[in-house]
């Protein structure tokens, strides 16, 4: 193993035990007024078409930004293509506390993390949000790991579809059950977690360059834009370097779960144990959710894999 990726304590020992109780921590203005600039130009590159990568197609130039900009819910793994998108998967002062957070809850882990996933929300006027659900049913981890760091590009309000979350909902380590929801003007297409009780849920309302940090197991959800601004983030998926990730296990040539190990991985913090297994390099290809503009077992699909 070489090169540890060594990184500055950002936050309390104080803030540390916040995330390990409630499963979310909030820190203002970690991210600059001039990077939140670069993402939101880098946004309508993408949008545009400009990094030549299969899902999103050369727009025409007569189209405006807000026109090409208005359709998109959410562009996937925008890092697989944009070099400032994977910057930010990098991002200093975010890793930092990545380090201190991610595997808290484990009494000998000494602060290494990985990334694995990057989506970027557009998120326009009257674009459905998304229910209730918990991102470790979508990204298993082995050790309960796993973490979202949600970067607020725009102001992030109750009527623009802030997140909500249940704070303290992750402690039980328990995956409730999903279905199909019957709610299509509030929500995007994901099924819904349930069999929880939502009272206890609250908005988190924050500014720009405010970044979100939520466990795997946390309960969470946003609503649709019922406002006439754009509610931009870009969430990148995080783990602790030590745990395997047995993400998309049946196309991973038929290993066992316990051996199933996703490569298409950053490290990001500390070091990565498993550098002997090397490398995937990612495909030069996104996933763009246009929400009710694409099929949905199209997505549905999409989902399965990732």
């Amino acid at each position: 193993m070489s090169g540890r990726i060594e990184l500055p304590k950002i936050v309390s020992e104080e803030k540390v035990r916040f995330f390990v109780e409630n499963g979310y921590l909030v820190l203002p203005d970690l991210v600059s007024p001039q990077e939140i600039e670069e993402l939101k130009a880098d946004t309508v590159k993408l949008a545009r078409g400009d990094y030549q990568c299969e899902g999103i197609q050369p727009a025409s130039p007569e189209l405006t930004d807000e026109e090409v900009l208005q359709n998109i819910l959410c562009i996937h793994q925008p890092h697989f293509v944009s070099p400032v998108m994977e910057k930010f998967i990098r991002h200093e002062k975010i890793c930092g506390v990545l380090s201190q957070i991610v595997a808290a809850h484990l009494p000998f882990w000494d602060g290494s993390v990985k990334c694995m996933q990057s989506m970027l929300f557009v998120k326009g006027p009257g674009m459905p949000g998304n229910p209730w659900h918990q991102d470790e049913d979508a990204i298993p981890t082995r050790d309960r790991s796993l973490c979202g760091a949600w970067i607020a590009i725009d102001d992030a309000t109750i009527d623009n579809g802030c997140l909500w979350v249940i704070p303290a909902s992750h402690r039980q380590g328990y995956i409730y059950g999903r279905s199909e929801h019957d709610n299509d003007d509030e929500y995007d297409y994901s099924g819904q977690s349930t069999g929880f009780d939502e009272s206890g849920k609250i908005p988190v309302e924050v500014k720009a360059g405010t970044v979100v940090f939520f466990n795997g197991y946390l309960l969470h959800n946003s609503l649709k834009n019922r406002s006439d601004t754009y509610r931009m983030a870009l969430v990148n998926h995080y783990m602790n370097a030590y745990s395997l990730l047995p993400w998309g296990k049946s196309d991973i040539n038929d290993q066992t779960i316990g051996e199933a190990d996703v490569r298409e991985i950053i490290p990001v913090a500390g070091i990565d144990p498993y550098q002997w297994k090397g490398y995937q390099n990612p495909p030069q290809k996104v996933f763009l959710r246009n929400c009710k503009v694409l099929d949905k077992s199209e997505e549905r699909q999409f989902f399965k894999k990732t």
